[in-house]
């Protein structure tokens, strides 16, 4: 890649040397906030890292509810700049190409300088070294709740090349970027399709067995369907104890405990984080205890399969009681139990039973009904090392595609700086 002719101090320390003809401007001078409401007809949008602004019902992985009265919500015009000032350490933020409206919370804004493209300004307030920028004016005790202020923001400093450079900017980083994209996407495709061929691999070893010549009965069970002759089909509360056992009463307020909620448990990584607490300060759902060898899971909305098998360090945390806690019966092997209830054929089950509809959740009596396959024990152990070697192999294949994935994100943000920074030159 080409680089500039000739630089000069931006006299920013962060930005460093700059063209020599491009402008330094305030992001204040470039766009300004306006607040119009009272059209609540208009289509919802949202602002996504990643994506910028979009249609808030064109993806299902956006949990913020949308208010039953959007009458309040700011219009955003096509061209317009949206930040969500909370996440807007994130990088959430963006030029939006669609009418519609916007939680009040957010910061809306017209571009005000007809020398600033807006597609070019769309990826310079996006690029990682001004969301540095955005870190350093946030506020706020937990990172979860920072907030940023128009003051503040309308000072961050912005470069601006000639209108045409602006636009060959643009071009590139969308043409670029745009192939870096495709490949990022075919990778978190084979991602899924590993991912379900876990899952696949996990159903069918504990309700079909490994040996795929011996006699088969119909289970009686619909989710089960056909199991191995020698198999037994029993109900759950048969081969283990639900929740043996929670939090004393008389438990010293001032202990302190490192506490799980289900939204700290994924079906691949199991427990990704605890909370600490002195006890008199928890949440008062944290009162579940579990032993080396017990299985959780999580009862409200269980097909998200936060489920997870407890070892020693785990057995020292104290559990939601949105979680069941699953102790195994002497006949039958804990790591069996465990990699039963993440198939299909008990989640399944599970979904059908529980009640509700924004959190579906099952209760305890209704969870011990649930049908489980039961083979001998010596064939358990062969099942249960049988999916440990399978998943290992594509755990493996699934965390070199991420590392892949990350290698192309850090290379795309690197070239978008380099280009809206003006460290290379692409016209």
């Amino acid at each position: 890649m080409k680089t500039y002719p000739t630089y000069k101090d931006s006299n920013v320390d962060w930005l460093g040397e700059i063209p020599e003809h491009w402008e330094l401007k305030k992001l204040g001078a470039i766009v300004q906030p306006f607040s119009k409401r009272n059209q609540p007809n208009l289509q919802v949008l949202s602002v996504y890292r990643d994506y910028g602004v979009i249609k808030k019902d064109s993806r299902d992985d956006n949990h913020n509810a949308t208010s039953l009265d959007t009458s309040n919500y700011k219009v955003v015009h096509n061209g317009d700049l949206v930040v969500n000032k909370m996440k807007a350490w994130q990088g959430s933020m963006g030029i939006s190409s669609y009418e519609g409206i916007v939680s009040p919370a957010y910061i809306t804004c017209n571009v005000i300088d007809e020398d600033v493209h807006s597609h070019y300004l769309h990826k310079i307030i996006r690029s990682s070294l001004i969301i540095e920028e955005y870190i350093r004016i946030s506020y706020g005790v937990r990172v979860g709740q920072w907030d940023m202020h128009w003051e503040d923001f309308k000072n961050v400093p912005i470069l601006i090349p000639p209108k045409h450079e602006q636009q060959a900017i643009a071009n590139f980083l969308d043409e670029t970027c745009g192939k870096l994209d495709t490949v990022v996407a075919q990778k978190e495709k084979m991602i899924a399709l590993l991912k379900e061929r876990k899952q696949a691999l996990i159903q069918k070893a504990v309700t079909r067995g490994l040996n795929e010549n011996v006699p088969q009965k119909d289970s009686g069970v619909d989710w089960i369907g056909d199991i191995p002759e020698n198999w037994e089909v029993k109900r759950l509360k048969f081969i283990c104890v639900l929740n043996k056992e929670s939090l004393p009463e008389n438990l010293n307020k001032k202990q302190k405990i490192n506490y799980v909620d289900i939204g700290s448990v994924t079906f691949e990584d199991g427990i990704i984080s605890t909370e600490y607490y002195i006890f008199q300060n928890a949440p008062s759902r944290a009162r579940k205890v579990a032993e080396n060898g017990d299985t959780i899971v999580s009862t409200v909305r269980t097909y998200l399969k936060a489920i997870d098998f407890i070892d020693k360090n785990k057995s020292k945390y104290v559990y939601s009681t949105g979680f069941a806690i699953l102790s195994p019966n002497k006949n039958i092997l804990d790591k069996f139990l465990y990699n039963q209830v993440r198939a299909d054929a008990f989640t399944e089950q599970v979904s059908y039973n529980s009640k509700g509809m924004s959190y579906p959740a099952i209760n305890s009596t209704d969870l011990g009904r649930i049908w489980v396959c039961v083979p001998p024990k010596q064939e358990q152990e062969k099942i249960v090392n049988y999916i440990d070697a399978q998943s290992q192999k594509i755990d493996q294949a699934v965390t070199q595609q991420e590392q892949t994935i990350v290698k192309l994100k850090e290379y795309k943000a690197s070239l978008i700086d380099s280009c809206v920074l003006g460290k290379i030159k692409v016209s």
